[in-house]
């Protein structure tokens, strides 16, 4: 490591204001950004720690039956406190690193971050939700632009997600055992309106919709609608644990089990 201050702040208000600071940057859960640090991938002068910010935590459902969560919630607490209204994000969230992990970890830091392998990111598009800042909304198919990147500005901060609650969802994940990142995990929601399929850990792109899928589960919602789709492997992750290729096959598996497990 290397030397660097800490702010603290107690509001978003605080919080904005010493992200204007040159070379500060935000920290959440610090679950990748610390392991960045020691390897000196980042450097920043300053770090804005978030943890002290009670607006930006909380699950609760507003008058629009939308389930808000503050950026600054963990895993562990969206687990718990979102089962009894969106049991499918609870069951991702639950399901999430390890229990240090969990405990730390938040959703505001996860899709900030954007890694192409995380899980929320899934949830969050699948859902068709509304990411919140400290100075705007921002649609979900807007959000996320590319591999650890977004549409956040310079300094703005992941303040709230507005989830909107399906009749179902489901998240099946095939698990990467050394990492527990997902090798290939895939988010169902079904709406009234239609269904969404949220594929991560596959593309070199980050998080996308399957929309093909999305299009047939809509017409029909069975496992076996999907049986003559398949997806391109050129432009996904290929490494050491798999290729191309078989993540695009896996993907489609996975979105047969997850819509199988809503059906049952």
């Amino acid at each position: 490591m290397y030397n660097f201050d800490v702010e603290r702040p107690a509001t978003i208000a605080q919080a904005v204001k010493a992200l204007s600071t040159e070379e500060a940057q935000p920290m959440s859960g610090g679950q990748t950004l610390i392991p960045t640090l020691k390897a000196r991938l980042a450097m920043p002068s300053v770090l804005v720690s978030l943890s002290g910010i009670d607006e930006m935590k909380g699950v609760r459902k507003n008058d629009d039956g939308l389930l808000c969560i503050g950026g600054g919630t963990t895993h562990t607490t969206v687990a718990t406190e979102a089962a009894a209204h969106y049991p499918g994000l609870a069951e991702l969230a639950a399901r999430i690193g390890d229990p240090a992990v969990r405990n730390r970890g938040t959703l505001g830091g996860s899709i900030a971050n954007n890694d192409p392998s995380a899980c929320y990111p899934a949830a969050v598009l699948g859902s068709g939700a509304t990411v919140v800042t400290n100075s705007r909304e921002i649609a979900a198919d807007d959000y996320f632009l590319g591999m650890f990147e977004t549409a956040l500005h310079e300094g703005e901060l992941v303040t709230e997600v507005k989830f909107p609650i399906p009749q179902a969802s489901h998240y099946e994940k095939h698990l990467q055992p050394a990492s527990r990142f997902p090798l290939v995990a895939v988010f169902v929601a079904k709406f009234e309106e239609g269904v969404r399929v949220a594929v991560t850990g596959a593309s070199e792109s980050g998080v996308f919709r399957w929309t093909e899928a999305e299009e047939a589960l809509s017409g029909s919602f069975k496992s076996d609608t999907l049986k003559d789709l398949t997806l391109d492997g050129s432009g996904m992750i290929s490494d050491l644990h798999g290729s191309g290729a078989y993540r695009a096959h896996l993907a489609t598996v996975m979105t047969r089990r997850a819509v199988d497990a809503i059906s049952d």
